[in-house]
């Protein structure tokens, strides 16, 4: 019984040393015989590179995952990324999102990758959460559950392997469980409404389900998060929503399921729960060795490792063996520029660009956490591209990075950089503001009166700003990458 085959290690790239700093975490994991990794960042031929020898190497098929929500450009420069699920949702275009979870599919099976963590299946129910936000559909369940299902239906149609996630909702939460475990304190009746997209998803035949570092009082009395709770994975959803398929934790390394104390204690607990496979382990060898011994001294019942290693190898055999096609290709590019464009919104006025000359006040909100945010570079060279010229004595356009991401701690607008922008349209009330964040954040800043909402910073999103005020669609420059979950 190779335990190890529960375990799927991290992978990030690096822009010195490509994944080569990581060379060494890859050859003992392929000794140990993992169930696979997590791939974070990289150039596209890289990572297809890196994909072909791991799955020629591996002692058995390999799940070779990553956060896909938007798209595979959200990872791999080169492939095409596209807008935040809020933004897709907000056109209440089915036949969009299924075209979004093929696109995706499609493209990261060409990369190599078979396991897309993604649709986020979570309700954008509380305004105050610091890590859902844009990432989910919207915050009505049942449009939430179409397009989940829709985006499922189209993940299955392009060859790889959907995984809803967070179970059984985190879209209520006010922490953020990277840093801690947050709590959802609602009556059952209430988590209906969180339950609804995850019940469309495995009605639409979803793939797997990741399941939340979160405490639900009214499903497990004794507090315990949906990744370490037998009510909630056996009774919840195994049971009640017949859920037959594979199960894998959050990051093990995040707080919410460790609370500062062992990975590979809360690891036994996790498969002891019901979870299958164990996401982004930083101590492999730790975890492995604690796994036997509890199955050793029947902390861990063998049948149950035995059931999660079944359902990972079923899951590995499904999306066994090359795929092949391409990314990054003009037409899904085109299309996903297009679909961003038409997502912006007005928020306030008459949001244009300055006549002449463009000076960009940029105006960063996206500091903190462990991982740079999107590169901004993008916007100045859209407006480059289409014949605007830049320059530090234009006339003033305001853009506002804002994004809800991990480890910032926090959803809306800083202090600082409301105070910025109250400092600028007081100044030039004409200017405009490009907002890349959720367009609900416009009442953060009253005092901008032409006002444009463009969901969230990424390079795609940025490219759309700047056709939407030029008018132009031309082709796409920016291909940031993404690092949450």
């Amino acid at each position: 019984m190779n335990v190890a085959r529960l375990l799927l290690p991290v992978i990030r790239w690096d822009a010195e040393n490509g994944f080569e700093g990581f060379r060494e975490s890859i050859e003992r994991g392929l000794e140990l015989g993992v169930g696979g990794f997590i791939l974070f960042g990289g150039e596209a031929r890289a990572v297809r590179a890196l994909t072909d020898e791991l799955h020629r190497r591996a002692p058995h098929p390999l799940l070779i995952a990553s956060d896909l929500e938007r798209g595979a450009g959200q990872q791999f420069r080169g492939a095409t990324p596209l807008p935040p699920a809020a933004a897709l949702g907000s056109l209440d275009d089915e036949a969009l999102a299924e075209r979004a979870g093929e696109l995706t599919a499609r493209e990261a099976r060409a990369l190599g990758v078979n396991w897309i963590y993604a649709p986020v299946a979570d309700v954008d129910l509380e305004p105050e959460n610091p890590i859902i936000g844009v990432r989910a559909f919207g915050s009505a369940p049942d449009g939430v559950a179409r397009q989940v299902a829709a985006w499922v239906r189209g993940c299955t149609r392009g060859g790889a392997l959907s995984c809803a996630k967070h179970f059984p909702g985190h879209g209520r939460t006010v922490g953020d469980s990277h840093i801690e475990r947050p709590t959802v304190r609602v009556s059952r009746e209430q988590l209906e409404q969180d339950l609804a997209p995850f019940r469309a998803a495995i009605g639409a035949g979803v793939d797997s389900l990741m399941t939340a570092h979160v405490a639900y009082p009214a499903l497990d009395p004794e507090g315990r998060p949906a990744t370490l709770s037998p009510p909630i994975i056996g009774g919840l959803l195994r049971g009640e929503l017949g859920y037959g398929g594979l199960v894998v934790t959050d990051a093990i390394i995040m707080e919410g399921m460790t609370e500062g104390g062992s990975e590979a204690t809360a690891s036994v607990e996790a498969l002891a729960a019901g979870c299958d496979a164990l996401l982004y382990p930083q101590d492999n060898e730790a975890v492995i060795a604690e796994v036997r011994a509890a199955v050793g001294d029947g902390r861990l019942p063998r049948e149950r490792v035995e059931d999660a290693l079944r359902r990972i190898a079923e899951a590995a055999e499904r999306v066994a063996g090359p795929a092949g096609g391409g990314w990054g290709a003009d037409d899904d590019r085109r299309w996903a520029l297009e679909t961003a464009v038409r997502t912006l919104r007005v928020c306030r006025g008459e949001p244009r660009l300055p006549a002449g000359r463009v000076r960009i006040e940029e105006i960063e909100d996206d500091g903190g956490g462990p991982w740079p945010p999107y590169p901004r570079h993008a916007f100045p060279a859209a407006l480059q591209a289409a014949g605007v010229e830049v320059a530090d004595d234009g006339a003033p356009l305001v853009v506002l990075y804002s994004d809800i991401r991990a480890w910032k701690g926090r959803p809306g607008i800083s202090a600082a950089a409301r105070a910025r922008v109250r400092e600028l349209t007081a100044a030039h009330p004409e200017a405009t503001v490009v907002l890349f964040s959720h367009p609900r954040l416009a009442s953060d800043i009253p005092t901008a009166g032409n006002l444009l909402a463009a969901w969230g910073g990424e390079g795609i999103m940025q490219e759309a700003a700047v056709a939407w005020l030029t008018g132009q669609t031309g082709g796409m420059v920016g291909l940031g990458g993404g690092l949450d979950r």
